[in-house]
């Protein structure tokens, strides 16, 4: 059974938030804890990829916090975003994160509905003449760039932020009691694998986001149990209520 819940990712801010639903609804406790942390790099670092946000006509945001970082940098860096410039965005909460740095404008912002770059590619494709800025962590593959060239467009990718591990303590593995666990990146299993070596899964539960934290679980010879996005759920709150109303049938 259920009962406790660990999901790697910062605690919602918003009280309107579905995973709060699921907590009342299913009788669980969810614990958030980021088992990784995003912090930005310096202008400095950023001089030295030698890119000038200004060559750009169009940005492509994966991430809220490539959005964070990118207007952090902008405005480190004393420039002036210009207001026509276009934002693509993996899925349209992302895209409404946008309205924290500039006016939301429908016709100048775009985005996909899975949470996956494939299904932002083709509205990508119809704006063909745009010079598009891909702001990365460090740590990416290059899955984006595979797509884009093979759909002849203009981009670059830029690192503009770093994931660092947040370590477990030793604390936290002795009082280690989770029935669940939801991993949302792949530096997140490989942090909790490192930090617990002696980890066995036995009954519990684990669920991933996105297909490179699936395999990164596989990797570590975990098994996996449930997994978003999907077409069904593309979201993780809606994987993880569909498997709770599994489990409880």
């Amino acid at each position: 059974m259920v009962k406790k819940i660990l999901i790697s990712q910062p605690r919602p801010t918003s009280e309107k938030s579905p995973y709060f639903d699921i907590e009342r609804e299913y009788g669980v406790e969810l614990v958030f804890r980021p088992f990784v942390q995003v912090e930005g790099i310096t202008s400095k670092e950023f001089r030295q990829q030698k890119i000038s946000i200004l060559n750009y006509t169009a940005v492509v945001f994966t991430s809220r916090h490539a959005i964070d970082h990118f207007f952090n940098l902008a405005k480190e860096l004393r420039v002036t975003i210009p207001e026509d410039m276009k934002y693509f965005c993996v899925t349209e909460t992302i895209a409404l994160y946008i309205q924290k740095y500039v006016q939301y404008r429908k016709r100048k912002v775009f985005f996909g509905t899975t949470g996956k770059i494939d299904d932002l590619i083709p509205t990508m494709v119809k704006h063909k003449t745009e010079k598009y800025l891909i702001p990365m962590s460090d740590i990416h593959t290059d899955e984006i760039a595979k797509l884009l060239t093979a759909k002849k467009l203009n981009f670059t990718e830029c690192v503009m932020y770093r994931t660092v591990t947040n370590n477990f303590t030793q604390e936290e593995i002795k009082t280690f009691d989770y029935d669940m666990m939801i991993f949302v990146s792949p530096t997140g299993v490989k942090s909790f694998v490192s930090d617990y070596p002696d980890f066995v899964q036995g009954d519990i539960h684990i669920g991933t986001f996105g297909p490179s934290t699936s395999k990164a679980v596989a990797d570590s010879g975990l098994r996996l149990d449930f997994q978003a996005p999907s077409p069904e759920y593309p979201s993780m709150s809606g994987a993880l209520e569909a498997y709770l109303t599994k489990l409880k049938k």
